[in-house]
Parts: C-alpha cells; sequence; structure tokens
C-alpha cells in the first residue's frame, strides 16, 4: 500500500530537508585549510531562502569591511556576527544591517576591545538602531490614486520605544566604552610618536653612514 503522494510544494521541501542534513554531514567531517581559497560553507547552516537584490555573499562584505573570510566566519562562529540567512546552496548571505554590525567590529579591533566587549557594544547599538525611527522616503506615487489599494505588506513588530531607566543604563554603558575609546586612541598616538622618532633617528644614523667621509 503506497502512502499518500506530496505535493510539488511537499517535494521541495523534501529536498531542502535532505540537503541540510547533507551539508550537517559534511561540516562534521571537513574542515578549510587555513589560507585555501575553497570556502566551506557547511556549518550549521540557517534555513535556506531565496537570494535577493539585498544579499551580498561573504566574499563582497570581505571586499567591502577589509576583513578576512577566515575573521567573518569566526565571527559567525563564535555567534558575534551572524549572516541573516543562507541559500539554497548553503552559502552565507548578509545584510547591510550585517556589514555595518562588522564595521563597528573592525573600528573595535586595532584597539583591543576583547570579543566579549565588541559584543556588549553590538547589543547597545542594535537596541539604539531598533528605536530609530526610519528615514522618510519622498513619495513616488501621483497625487490621484485608485479608490482601491492593495494592502501594505505586514512588517516584523517593533520592540517598544526606550523608557528613561533604559536610556539612561544606555548612555553610562556607552559613555563607558567612549572614554574607554578615547583612552586607548591617546596610547596609540603615543606608541606612534614613539615609532616615528624610532624611524627618524634610523634615517639619520643611515644618511651619515651614506656620507662620504672626505
Amino acid at each position: 500500500m503506497s502512502g499518500p503522494r506530496l505535493s510539488r510544494r511537499g517535494h521541495r521541501q523534501l529536498y531542502l530537508n535532505v540537503k541540510v542534513e547533507i551539508w550537517r554531514g559534511l561540516a562534521r567531517r571537513s574542515h578549510t585549510t587555513p589560507g585555501s581559497e575553497v570556502v566551506r560553507e557547511m556549518d550549521e547552516p540557517a534555513p535556506p531562502v531565496m537570494e535577493t537584490s539585498g544579499h551580498m555573499h561573504i566574499g563582497e562584505v570581505a571586499a567591502r569591511t577589509e576583513l578576512s573570510l577566515r575573521t567573518i566566519r569566526h565571527y559567525d562562529e563564535v555567534g558575534l556576527v551572524r549572516p541573516s540567512a543562507r541559500s539554497l546552496g548553503g552559502f552565507r548571505l548578509y545584510t547591510e544591517a550585517d556589514v555595518a554590525r562588522l564595521m563597528v567590529i573592525r573600528r573595535m579591533k586595532p584597539l583591543g576591545f576583547t570579543l566579549e566587549e565588541m559584543g556588549e557594544l553590538l547589543s547597545i547599538t542594535d537596541r539604539l538602531d531598533e528605536t530609530t525611527p526610519p528615514t522618510p522616503q519622498p513619495a513616488t506615487e501621483p497625487a490621484t490614486e485608485p479608490a482601491e489599494r492593495p494592502a501594505p505588506a505586514s512588517e516584523p513588530a517593533e520592540r517598544p520605544a526606550l523608557s528613561p531607566a533604559e536610556r539612561a543604563h544606555l548612555a553610562v554603558r556607552l559613555a563607558r566604552f567612549e572614554e574607554a575609546a578615547r583612552d586607548r586612541c591617546a596610547a596609540l598616538r603615543t606608541q606612534l610618536a614613539r615609532a616615528e622618532e624610532f624611524a627618524t633617528d634610523l634615517r639619520h644614523r643611515a644618511e651619515q653612514l651614506s656620507t662620504d667621509p672626505t
């Protein structure tokens, strides 16, 4: 006795489920050699989605952020910046919001902030971004509109606005990061000045050696 026949949509979902299990199996048996150009995108993939113009592959993100592929993958693996989606082929897909979060990390990295501190600051900026009103877009429709218009697409629910207590708490945490960044920038400028003095001294010594003693 044959079982119930699957619809076309059911066959599609079954196919995707099988692919996910294959990806996970490959992830447990394979690894990426440092420096290799082969990108392994098989570790615990997110649910596959159809790619859109708003998605970027990891190579484009690396070019825009000037971070290596290995570094971006590491931030995904430790849960710092995860890609918003995966393609049907299992590749990481990033959005502009993901790139903005990676840029925050790139700016913190030279100042010696730890991964835990980076995650804390991202939680602050994420909360602030959630409550920032979107920039109004100019009207593109004519003044006269049809009597009936299609209902707008549903938007994801927004978190409530900042309460005075939460605003004060975020302000204190953000001020702590601002002070730390200023102090570390000052320390880097001092180190740079000393390094430039050292380079200048070496240049003078090299010029003395190259000068004809006669």
